[in-house]
């Protein structure tokens, strides 16, 4: 039965039930169509056990799961029918209490857009600084809310009606001083790059125990445009990239600033220092200014990457600025407590859309740094330091992010891997087309382009051509001309590329790179197994549990690193899938497209979840959400999911087999930046992008879906959905435009989260 027939017949059966109380007072499932050869029904314990004894009850999300402590029929019943809510909902016993939201005053500016990562740092009793990165615009809400946050009037209207005229996007270069376009054109991209970037707040716990934001000296704002018109706030940049920027001869487009950087944007995840400072990860950074380089760095015109905006989307920020692509995708150091300090793009991190960053600094090693880059066939990477480190809290250490050498990881499918260097001597062995065609699918090989005088990838069809490719460029060395500093400055500003060249595996978007503080492990969220057209993650890894070669629903990982040293490159490492997306009967915990992590001191994790609306897939997971992995298991909990086990669903090696729903977000929000207080008695989050595909909510403005679940029977049964479209989160308010926003989640009693 498809869908739609599905859907005809649930609305058959009458609009009255939908106002049912067990559909308006239940926590809303969700669901998704049960695919031909899914996974035999899931063991799970009988009804008549007692419930498991767990941290909290789970909320209860949209569709059965092991947790719910429902039989077969209460499961048939309780999912049947229900709606998703445009809120917040959390555990009975737990609150949230809004923190900060877009718009609101910040340093010499606001609070920016779709907040992302966090970090807490303490200062002092009771007080503490979040750092706050503000990835991208989401032009519906960012455009119907403007004006309210802002008191400001911005010509959107004229703006996309002229683009219209013009062809949907223009290089501001090439427009006449008088031209009528040019200075709406520069008003909204200014009012965009305004609200992107980094924050810092100052917090402060009252009486009762909640964080508020107290405005003080340290609060701080980076924007898209730092140091555009006041060059004394310029970025700086470290390592063989800032050889490449002052380079006076090169193939490419020249931005006058030598190695200073206007800005920092499309920040996405991001991790601390144990020494103090925040690092932010620069991801699609695509969207904004020209991704592709020249062989020895340099970056094409920014008129290659011309601005747009048709009301729904909004790209091309870079060109108005005359942005150089090549200064962005870099994984940015700040330090919080230190506002006059200029933000430094440490280079030898690599350039790539950069999500995730995790730090292992131990005396007597050297500084280690993993991070990934998401995008599907994108590749996990590690930054191993020249030196060693002697204190981990020395701020001096920061230094040691200014030499090493940046290695790719290579996964085999027999749970070992390896440690490839980036270095101009390393040999090329990209994975051939072919490997790809063993598994029935088929992925070009992307390769630096074989003339090179031209900027970007070649994509490379089959081993022939991949052949007669690698008759003319044997080493990285014949690929990136020169020598010495600028050689592998270059190399590194195209690491993706030549990650593939030296045959890195192609990964399924790692999303989070997070270090388990009780085993010292890398744990890993990739979000999605499949393909966007370009790349691929590899099928000989990344499989679903019955052996799919294209999984959307992603995994956790974790990954046993040996020994980095500063004198010898590359290195082992075992690798193990530890968690699967997915619902229960195909093989799943139930969650989809793990994104953030955060692991507390007991080792529980924390997941986030980051599912696309524009899949229908995928709809039946509902609204993104928050999920815990108990370190130790659930006692009581009995077996996961058929196929969950043989995936190995034990983040920490303990024995969880369960995931259990803590949080489920707003309507068309995604929940991010997962991080704790010191005392682990508030969980802060960012609700990211509510309302990102309809702006505002407006009564009546609904949807309803049709899907097939499964009980825990293995039995199917049909549930009908009403979703209602747009968001009026955090306000709560019909009509009102939703504004991202990170709030502190907290028990009611003011215990631990967990205790």
């Amino acid at each position: 039965m498809n869908r739609r027939t599905l859907l005809i017949q649930l609305l058959g059966l009458g609009g009255a039930a939908l106002g049912a109380p067990a559909l308006a007072n239940s926590p809303r499932p969700s669901s998704a169509a049960s695919a031909p050869g899914a996974l035999p029904p899931a063991l799970l314990p009988p009804a008549s056990l007692p419930p498991p004894k767990l941290p909290f009850q789970p909320v209860r999300g949209p569709i059965p799961l092991a947790s719910d402590g429902l039989s077969a029929a209460e499961q048939r019943q309780r999912y049947g029918r229900l709606s998703l809510e445009d809120r917040l909902v959390l555990p009975e016993g737990y609150r949230s209490e809004l923190l900060l939201r877009w718009g609101d005053r910040l340093g010499e500016g606001r609070f920016g857009f779709n907040n992302d990562y966090l970090a807490f740092l303490p200062i002092a009793k009771d007080r503490a600084l979040l750092t706050v990165n503000f990835e991208y615009i989401s032009a519906r809400p960012w455009c119907a809310g403007y004006e309210e946050i802002s008191g400001e009037v911005l010509p959107f209207q004229f703006l996309a009606k002229e683009l219209a005229r013009r062809g949907d996007s223009v290089d501001l270069a090439s427009l006449a001083p008088s031209d009528p376009l040019r200075q709406p054109l520069l008003a909204v991209a200014s009012a965009a790059m305004a609200d992107l970037g980094i924050g810092v707040a100052e917090l402060r716990r009252d009486a009762s125990g909640s964080w508020r934001h107290q405005p003080g000296r340290l609060d701080r704002r980076l924007s898209g445009l730092t140091g555009w018109q006041r060059p004394e706030q310029l970025l700086r940049s470290s390592g063989p990239a800032a050889a490449v920027f002052r380079r006076q001869q090169r193939l490419g487009y020249n931005d006058g600033l030598g190695d200073r950087v206007i800005g920092t944007f499309a920040n996405c995840a991001g991790g601390q220092t144990p020494w103090g400072t925040v690092l932010s990860a620069e991801e699609n950074i695509q969207t904004h200014v020209v991704e592709a380089v020249y062989a020895d760095g340099s970056s094409p015109s920014p008129a290659e990457r011309p601005f747009s905006f048709d009301g729904a989307r909004l790209e091309g920020l870079g060109n108005p600025f005359g942005l150089a692509g090549n200064k962005y995708g870099w994984m940015v150091e700040i330090d919080p407590r230190q506002p006059e300090r200029p933000a430094v793009k440490h280079s030898w991190l690599g350039r790539y859309r950069h999500e995730a960053v995790a730090v292992k600094a131990r005396a007597g090693e050297p500084l280690v740094v993993y991070s990934g880059c998401d995008r599907h066939g994108g590749h996990l990477y590690r930054f191993v330091s020249a030196a060693v480190i002697r204190d981990p809290q020395d701020g001096a250490n920061s230094r040691l992010l200014e030499q090493g050498r940046l290695e790719v990881a290579q996964f085999q499918p027999d749970s070992s891997g390896r440690w490839i260097p980036l270095s101009a001597a390393t040999p090329l062995a990209p994975v051939p087309p072919s490997h790809y065609g063993r598994h029935g699918l088929s992925q070009a090989c992307l390769l630096p382009h074989s003339d090179r005088r031209r900027a970007g990838a070649e994509a490379l069809q089959s081993d022939q051509d991949l052949q007669a490719y690698l008759g003319r460029y044997r080493r990285l060395a014949d690929l990136y001309p020169g020598g010495g500093e600028t050689q592998m400055g270059a190399i590194l500003i195209d690491a993706h590329l030549a990650a593939n060249a030296v045959g890195a595996t192609a990964t399924a978007r790692p999303e989070d790179t997070e270090l388990d503080p009780l085993q010292g492990d890398l744990l890993i969220t990739f979000t999605a197994g499949g393909s966007d057209g370009e790349g691929r993650a590899d099928p000989a890894i990344f499989r679903g549990p019955a052996g799919e070669s294209s999984w959307p629903y992603g995994w956790v990982m974790r990954l046993e690193d040996g020994p980095a040293a500063a004198s010898a490159a590359g290195g082992n490492f075992r690798w193990r899938m530890v968690a699967t997306g997915g619902t229960p009967w195909q093989g799943g915990l139930g969650f989809a497209n793990p994104d953030n992590l955060a692991i507390d001191r007991r080792g529980n994790v924390w997941l986030v979840t980051d599912r696309s609306t524009s899949s229908s897939e995928l709809d039946v997971f509902g609204n993104n959400s928050c999920w815990l992995l108990p370190a130790s298991g659930t006692t009581g909990s009995g077996t996961a999911a058929a196929g969950t086990a043989a995936a190995g669903a034990d983040p920490s090696g303990t024995g969880a087999t369960e995931a259990l729903l803590f949080a489920t977000g707003p309507m068309e929000c995604e929940l991010t930046g997962p991080c704790f207080d010191g005392d682990e008695t508030t969980l802060f989050l960012a609700v990211q992008h509510p309302g990102e595909d309809n702006a505002a909510h407006l009564p009546g403005r609904e949807e309803f879906q049709a899907h097939q679940l499964q009980d825990r029977d293995g039995r199917p049964f049909e549930q009908l959905r009403r979703v209602p479209l747009g968001s009026n989160w955090p306000s709560g308010v019909a009509g009102r435009t939703p504004r991202p926003a990170v709030v502190a989640i907290r028990r009611n009693d003011g215990a631990a989260l967990l205790g």
